[in-house]
Formats: structure tokens, C-alpha cells, sequence
């Protein structure tokens, strides 16, 4: 094994299939940036975070993601609970693709690959939640881009079940409407670093290390991959009416100033539900996760990335 060519981990499942029904003339492309290159194709989820994991603990120093944010995130794991010194890549090629927007990759796969192989590393946050899993056990997960819960994590899971075909934008924002028509908001506890925790009823919280979720919404706006600080986006409870007119301003960054949205940056946050038998789902980096109670911390300069040019 020559551990000194990029190893790409590829999700062929990713963009509705047409990751593996493209792959010849994606790694011809990828050839003609790279040279030679190795590849492990993914078959499940958590494959990428396995063969990540394996092949940074055998000193692979450069493992690139193909994949949507879900093979980001899972290569994002194995990389950093490796505990090596091995850099991440990313060639965008999902149905969301949110993540690379906060690096400034381009969104055409080709332009990806060049401003990727022209690309200079750069130490980056990382986001790490201990939360309940879907087994009702206590696990603890990186994420690189955005977590959430309350609406968030009921969308991500409808979304998930949905069909993709016209692109995970459109998916996400069916499950977006299905969502607020059905959703009733929960009452929790958040406590901020230090301060006491306070009572919110919420229709969903988000927490930023990139800036855009949800298929192209730019929910952080401010949010900075170098800051050492969490973005935290609180909206509040509100109508069903008010959700729909508004979702507008998701999507072009302009919801800070409104009046149901409340945000403020931590190191570290706690959330659980005032009622210990209220379900609140829990996403991240657009996977469904678990629920609540959860705990998510900063980890500063934690990840090794590849960046087309300087981050914000």
C-alpha cells in the first residue's frame, strides 16, 4: 500500500446513484488534477468512517470524501478518532452538498477537483454532540457543518425517506412543509457555557459551525470554521403561517433580525427537553442522529482540511 497517494472514499449511492453511474469519468477527471490515486467504494452507512479510520491509523495522509455531507461527516469521524495527523479533502457530489459552500469549493465537480488539488491545508473547528442515538444510548459524534434538533430533526428524517431525484434542495423543503404542518414545538432547557439554563419553547435550534444546512439554507450566516465558537440559532415558537411566509429568509441569511429568531455563540451547549418523556429529534450534518438530551462543544483547529483558499 503507497501511502503517500490520496486515498478517495466513495459514496456511489450519493446524488440519487449518479455518483456510481458517473465514476469513470470522475476519476478521469480526478486523474487529470491528481495523477495516481487510490479508492474504496462505500456499501452502507458508517463505511466511510470505518475504511477512514483504518487508513489514517495506517498512515494514509490525505483522504478525500466523494460524496454529499453525509460521507463528509462519516469520513470526518474517522479521520479525527483515528487520533492521526491525516488531512481530509472533499469532492462535493451529493444531493445537498452544504458543507463545501463554507469552504468556498466551487459547486461544478471538475472546478472542485482543480481548486481542491491547488488547495492549501488549513486547521479547522469541528463540532462534537453526546446525545441519544436511535437505540436510545448514549453516543458521542463529530460534526463538521451544522447540528440541530426540534424541526430540524424531524425534517432530516422525513427528508431522508423521500425522493431525491430532483436534488436534496427540493426534498428538503417538501419535508420542510410536510413538517411545519404537522409539528408541534417543545418546551426545553438550553444552558450556554456557564450561564443558567433557560426555558424556551422552540420550533428548532441550530447549531453552526458552517454556515448553510438544509440543501442550500444559509442558516449561520456568520458562522466562521476558524472562530472557535459555535454559532447557535434559536427560533422560537411560532404559527404555521408565520413558518411558511418566512422560510424565504433561511435561504438568503436575512432571518437574525427577526423577531422569533434569537442567536447568540458558545463553546459548549446543553439541551434537554422539560419533559423528559417529549421526543426532540437530533440531525447532524444532515443525518438523522437521535433526540435529546444532548450536549455539543467547540473543539478548536481539531481537522486538517484542504481548502481552496482561505476560510472566513
Amino acid at each position: 500500500m503507497n501511502n503517500s497517494l490520496p486515498l478517495i472514499i466513495v459514496n456511489p449511492a450519493s446524488a440519487n446513484g449518479a455518483t456510481g453511474r458517473s465514476w469513470p469519468g470522475l476519476a478521469a477527471c480526478i486523474s487529470s488534477y491528481f495523477g495516481q490515486f487510490t479508492c474504496a467504494f462505500t456499501k452502507k452507512a458508517g463505511d466511510a468512517k470505518e475504511i477512514a479510520a483504518n487508513a489514517a491509523s495506517e498512515g494514509r495522509k490525505f483522504i478525500i470524501a466523494c460524496g454529499g455531507d453525509g460521507t463528509i461527516s462519516e469520513v470526518t469521524n474517522g479521520i479525527i478518532n483515528s487520533g492521526a495527523n491525516t488531512e481530509l479533502g472533499i469532492l462535493p457530489h451529493g444531493s445537498g452538498g452544504d458543507f463545501p459552500k463554507s469552504l468556498n469549493l466551487p459547486k461544478r465537480f471538475q472546478d472542485a477537483a482543480l481548486a481542491l488539488a491547488k488547495g492549501k491545508s488549513e486547521l479547522i473547528d469541528v463540532g462534537q454532540a453526546t446525545f441519544l442515538n436511535t437505540k436510545l444510548k448514549e453516543e458521542s459524534r463529530y460534526f463538521i457543518n451544522v447540528a440541530s434538533f426540534g424541526m430540524g430533526g424531524e425534517v432530516v428524517k422525513r427528508s431522508e425517506s423521500s425522493n431525491k431525484t430532483f436534488g436534496g434542495t427540493l426534498a428538503y423543503a417538501y419535508a420542510t412543509l410536510a413538517t411545519t404542518l404537522s409539528y408541534e414545538c417543545p418546551e426545553i432547557f438550553l444552558e450556554c457555557d456557564d450561564k443558567s439554563p433557560q426555558r424556551w419553547t422552540i420550533a428548532s435550534v441550530i447549531i453552526g459551525n458552517g454556515r448553510y444546512f438544509g440543501g442550500g439554507m444559509k442558516i449561520a450566516p456568520k458562522a466562521s470554521l476558524t472562530d472557535g465558537l459555535l454559532d447557535v440559532i434559536v427560533i422560537k415558537e411560532l404559527s404555521k403561517i408565520a413558518i411558511l411566509s418566512n422560510a424565504h429568509h433561511l435561504y438568503s441569511g436575512t432571518h437574525l433580525d427577526l423577531p422569533y429568531v434569537a442567536t447568540t455563540r458558545v463553546k459548549k451547549i446543553i439541551a434537554k427537553p422539560i419533559n423528559s418523556k417529549t421526543l426532540v429529534r437530533l440531525e447532524m450534518d444532515g443525518e438523522y442522529a437521535g433526540q435529546l438530551p444532548a450536549t455539543f462543544e467547540l473543539k478548536a483547529k481539531k481537522l486538517m482540511v484542504r481548502c481552496p483558499k482561505q476560510t472566513e
